[in-house]
């Protein structure tokens, strides 16, 4: 295991911290740090909107977390700070509200790619200091805003659904575009990239029994009961699990498939997806000693005496508690593989 010292920094400055947890779900949620200091930093009206940075060590140049403080907690020996990356103010916008922007049939971003369409939207809602677009990429394939948003509309679920709708049909198995934050450096960056294929990735890391996994817990997930394809010519296909509805809840996904172009095979295909979706409905976090710099989308392998538990994974998230004089961290991972699967692959023909 690789000794880590974290050290936090407000507004560039290095504090001393007596605690601290970091945590990051991915799939587009804020990461958050929570940390105490001692009241010898100063009040707490001068803390609020502060950047803050969290280096994994002393000598890294580029944090694994950079935000702002949104909550100051003071009980007149310590300070609690609760800080939100960029994400976090698309979700609160710096204030007790979702970040909007208003649409209409003269002023919007019909007609953009998604990546200009999201540069274009962030920019929109003032946004764009916090959360860069420099890197952003687009999606693959390149697909054009489509349906057209308008009145007054949430910035993150337009993102979501303009990520959403993009999947890769250039290799055998189909995979969706994700969004994710990084940092260059100097400033957050949103990203968009195909998530990795767990079967032809590299893993970045390996972990085992024997020398870095303490602990393997089984998280159950939430399963669209309503899938709804896109495909060519205006066709579309809705498939929806009654059965499932009722035990699971009503949760949507809308994927666009141009390979299909009836809305029979649209449903086909939509019936496909929800039976991927419901054998890989179980997410695992496991207690590791090792692999912190990790980030979401990252491949993993696990060797485990279990098959259950064996094999490669894809990173999702991580949680880190440390202190001057300790640090541990959890990951969560699961096998989800192309939007597809192998699973779907078989069936195909």
């Amino acid at each position: 295991m690789i000794e880590l010292t974290p050290r936090i920094c407000i507004d560039g400055r290095e504090v001393d911290y007596i605690k601290g947890a970091y945590k990051s779900s991915g799939n587009l949620t804020a990461a958050t740090l929570t940390f105490t200091i001692t009241q010898m930093f100063g009040g707490t009206k001068k803390l609020w909107n502060k950047e803050v940075t969290l280096f994994l060590n002393k000598q890294d140049g580029t944090p694994i977390f950079r935000g702002w403080i949104r909550r100051v907690n003071d009980d007149y020996n310590n300070i609690e700070i609760y800080a939100e990356d960029a994400l976090g103010y698309l979700v609160k916008s710096g204030d007790k509200g979702n970040a909007k922007v208003v649409l209409t049939d003269y002023d919007n971003i019909d007609g953009l790619t998604v990546g200009a369409a999201i540069q274009d939207i962030l920019s929109r809602s003032k946004l764009d200091t916090k959360l860069k677009t420099d890197m952003v990429g687009d999606t693959n394939p390149v697909l054009p805003t489509g349906v057209p948003f308008r009145g007054t509309v949430v910035v993150l679920d337009v993102i979501k659904e303009l990520i959403g709708r993009a999947i890769d049909n250039t290799i055998t198995l189909p995979r969706p575009n994700i969004g994710r934050v990084i940092d260059d450096g100097t400033n957050a960056q949103f990203i968009i990239e195909i998530e990795q294929d767990i079967e032809a990735t590299i893993p970045k890391f390996t972990f085992t029994e024997e020398y870095n996994i303490k602990d393997i817990n089984i998280i159950r997930k939430k399963v669209p009961t309503i899938v709804i394809v896109n495909g060519s010519n205006n066709s579309s296909g809705t498939f929806t699990h009654d059965g499932a509805l009722a035990a699971l809840d009503r949760n949507y996904l809308e994927v666009d498939n141009t390979l299909k172009a009836s809305p029979a095979s649209c449903k086909d295909f939509a019936t496909k997806l929800f039976e991927a979706n419901l054998k890989i409905q179980y997410e695992y976090d496991i207690k590791v000693l090792d692999g912190a710099y990790l980030q979401e989308n990252d491949v993993i392998k696990v060797n485990t005496d279990d098959p259950e538990y064996a094999g490669n994974f894809r990173v999702i998230g991580k949680s880190i508690d440390f202190s001057p004089s300790s640090f541990s961290f959890n990951l969560n991972i699961n096998r989800k593989p192309p939007t597809l699967a192998e699973y779907i692959a078989s069936r195909e023909n």
